[in-house]
């Protein structure tokens, strides 16, 4: 399916949103997710880390995204802390309503941190609450890396053994977005701005991916509207605000004032054609009409060329 910008929109979709509008296809329910916009300053403004994921992955390959994935249940397990308490998250995040918001708001704070860690190399925890490691090039922090990757460490034993807090107070809340009812793999997740801790740099160590770049906000806006950058519309949605900014610390003071409603994409049959909508986000609608069995066969045939 072709855009003439670069929104990612796989060709399955069309079929899996008729199939739910007909009742013959039942919603997975969204796994809990963290993705962290790691920011650093330049002379232009600040930089953002992304990364392009490998095109032979089944979710968005070949799509930029930032570090981040589904939340590890052990990531609710005690941990050393500093900075907001996860009742204050709870509350940042939405999620008073959860059964035990404390330890729901923990895990999602966790997963950002743990991920951040896993797919970039950068670690957003310190000795106490006012220091951060400074450095996670050696060969020990990647054997722990990986062990965490493989989920052979769980992140609260990670940081117990290093004598470490986690400092949620890096983290800043900007976003909520939920995978469309329509999609295979399904996600809650909450996007977080962080600036990268003096000190550290970002490795290219995601397997998941196979380029890593920091980029300014607007150009990589602009790669996206030219159809040359792949983004999924949480991606660039959450992108675009941060071309206003001149430093790190100005977006991150804002992160008060974001709106946290979720964004969940709403699909409805008009006719014959679909229409996608994204609330709040128009440039993401999309009309897309019936094909006909000739454009199917077509496709088919290519695909086996």
């Amino acid at each position: 399916m072709t855009t003439t910008n670069g929104q990612w929109f796989p060709s399955t979709w069309p079929d899996r949103i008729r199939a739910l509008a007909g009742g013959a296809l039942t919603p997975v329910p969204p796994r809990r997710a963290a993705t962290v916009l790691l920011l650093r300053d330049s002379a232009a403004g600040p930089q953002v880390h992304m990364l392009r994921r490998r095109a032979s992955m089944a979710f968005a390959g070949g799509a930029y995204a930032y570090p981040g994935g589904g939340v590890d249940p052990r990531d609710e397990r005690p941990v050393g802390w500093a900075g907001p308490s996860p009742r204050v998250w709870a509350e940042r995040l939405g999620l008073t309503s959860d059964g035990d918001p404390g330890a729901t708001a923990q895990a999602v704070v966790c997963a950002a941190v743990r991920e951040t860690f896993e797919e970039s190399g950068v670690l957003l925890a310190g000795p106490d609450a006012d220091s951060v490691v400074a450095d996670t090039t050696g060969e020990d922090w990647e054997a722990d890396r990986r062990a965490l990757v493989s989920r052979e460490l769980s992140f609260a034993d990670f940081l117990a053994r290093r004598e470490l807090v986690l400092r949620s107070d890096l983290l800043g809340p900007w976003a909520r977005w939920i995978t469309p009812e329509f999609e295979e793999r399904r996600y809650d997740t909450w996007f977080f701005l962080a600036a990268l801790p003096e000190g550290q740099r970002t490795r290219d160590v995601s397997g998941e991916a196979d380029r890593t770049a920091w980029l300014l906000p607007r150009e990589a806006a602009s790669g996206y509207d030219q159809g040359e950058l792949l983004m999924m519309p949480p991606t660039i949605a959450t992108l675009r605000p941060l071309a206003r900014y001149g430093s790190v610390a100005a977006a991150h003071a804002d992160c008060g004032a974001r709106d946290l409603e979720p964004v969940l994409a709403r699909a409805r049959l008009d006719g014959e054609e679909i229409v996608l909508s994204w609330p709040g986000h128009d440039e993401f609608t999309r009309r897309i009409p019936r094909r006909s069995s000739e454009d199917v066969a077509a496709d088919d045939t290519r695909g086996a060329e």
